[in-house]
């Protein structure tokens, strides 16, 4: 399922006060902030990666992290992303739907 873009306005203002929970080095994409970007989404639903200065540029990581955690893409803003994955059991987030 895409996000439409009304969804993914409805995220994007839920998403403006938050923090980035993950913070991804020079070293890139490694399995260690894949791990903790899975556990974070599973946890918060929706969350923001700051993606620093490496080998890809942000929107080059963002499609990538979308598409290995099953995620989906809200947002890239300057070097951060916001994604959002629905969570199986009890979801918080309510997306309006399509």
């Amino acid at each position: 399922m895409e996000l439409t873009g009304k969804q993914k306005r409805y995220l994007r203002g839920l998403a403006h006060h938050l923090k980035p929970v993950v913070l991804m080095g020079d070293r890139g994409l490694t399995e260690g902030v894949l791990g903790k970007i899975s556990f974070e989404l599973e946890n918060h639903e929706l969350i923001k990666v700051k993606v620093n200065e490496g080998p890809e540029s942000a929107k080059e990581v963002a499609a990538r992290l979308a598409e290995q955690t099953s995620s989906h893409l809200v947002q890239v803003i300057g070097h951060t992303v916001v994604l959002y994955k629905q969570r199986d059991e009890d979801p918080e987030i309510k997306v309006p739907k399509a």
